[in-house]
């Protein structure tokens, strides 16, 4: 009897997970823009009627095993809520972006999951012998809270979610921008060793070279390589400021956002995305390049693709009519490090030109 209970439970469970599966699918289409947009506020109000349901089935094991028809009821009632959280959750997405849409698809499979897994442990449970399988249960339960919690910190607006994920790029480019400030020039040791003992010595370099840590990496740029770095610095800075006016600026947007304009402005601010998450990408490849031996036409590469999306920026912002003098400033003062670098690359240009001159009539 036990063991036609489990397959009766079994197929319960499959096929509640077939049908939310098929739901879920829907998440990945579009909705018609039609179709009456639903507030994310619903979406976490049925959220939190998906964690009682997470609730009851833990309240099933707190105490004697329960009854199949028990388990199997309680599964029913689950699958209808998830299955109406999935179509509102649907339902929000009317006139969302890739960027929003993504985030509302990230937050609902999270939950789903998490149901899922749950749901499975109550049906693997039922007729085990394992008394220390029982204890997982809250665990299980926990999850879906934290799951259904998080809905309340998801973006709600286009603009929200295209906010954060610029802070994403502003977080990356400060962290190379602190990498930037660690590096340090060759120490005073290493610049009077010798020829003579660089060519008597080649195995103990050679020792040393393989010793080195990754805290080593950096702390052996010339006095040029240096001017260059520091120059870079200001670049990344003025990035980073720029970064943030944009965010600024875009939310400040939040009263402009308008569904009924066929997706305008919100294809405008995904490519104000696109065109940071580039900056951001070029930042990585400045950063890089500054390492010793320094490649100075990829830095010239990144520095000219840096300035061109910056423009593209400013002219996107400068559409919304709503472009704000810090912001219009902090692009300024970027294209004029961009400017300064670019020139300190043609110094450096010069000085390595000269340097092999000096070589090539010191070997002769």
């Amino acid at each position: 009897m036990g063991k036609a209970e489990k397959e009766r439970l079994n197929r319960a469970l499959n096929s509640g997970l077939n049908t939310i599966h098929e739901t879920f699918q829907v998440l990945d289409q579009a909705p018609p823009s039609s179709l009456e947009k639903v507030s994310w506020n619903q979406v976490i109000q049925m959220g939190e009627q998906l964690s009682k349901q997470a609730t009851v089935v833990g309240m099933l094991w707190a105490g004697e095993a329960p009854e199949a028809k028990a388990i199997e009821e309680t599964m029913e009632s689950y699958f209808n809520v998830l299955q109406g959280f999935l179509l509102l959750s649907h339902g929000s997405t009317v006139g969302a972006g890739p960027t929003l849409s993504s985030s509302i698809h990230e937050s609902v499979r999270q939950a789903v999951d998490c149901s899922f897994k749950l749901l499975q442990e109550s049906v693997d449970l039922y007729g085990s012998r394992n008394k220390d399988k029982k204890n997982s249960i809250p665990q299980f339960v926990g999850a879906v809270w934290e799951a259904c919690s998080a809905l309340k910190k998801a973006p709600a607006t286009n603009i929200t979610a295209i906010g954060r994920a610029m802070t994403q790029v502003a977080v990356s480019v400060k962290d190379v921008l602190r990498e930037m400030k660690e590096l340090k020039p060759v120490s005073s040791d290493e610049t009077v060793e010798t020829s003579d003992n660089a060519s008597t010595e080649p195995e103990k370099k050679l020792h040393e070279e393989d010793s080195l840590s990754e805290d080593d990496l950096g702390n052996d740029l010339s006095e040029e390589e240096m001017k260059v770095a520091q120059v870079a610095i200001g670049v990344v800075s003025e990035t980073l400021a720029t970064i943030k006016e944009l965010i600024r600026a875009i939310t400040g947007l939040l009263k402009l956002e308008n569904p009924d304009d066929n997706g305008k402005f919100v294809d405008a601010l995904e490519k104000l995305l696109k065109l940071c998450r580039g900056v951001g990408a070029q930042i990585d490849e400045l950063g890089a390049c500054l390492y010793p031996p320094q490649e100075l036409p990829a830095i010239r590469v990144a520095l000219e693709k840096i300035s061109s999306n910056i423009d593209e920026v400013q002219v996107e912002v400068e559409s919304f009519k709503s472009s704000s003098e810090s912001f219009v400033q902090s692009c300024n003062d970027l294209k004029t490090s961009i400017k300064q670098m670019l020139h300190q690359l043609d110094c450096s240009d010069t000085g390595d030109i000269v340097d092999k001159l000096q070589n090539v009539a010191l070997s002769n």
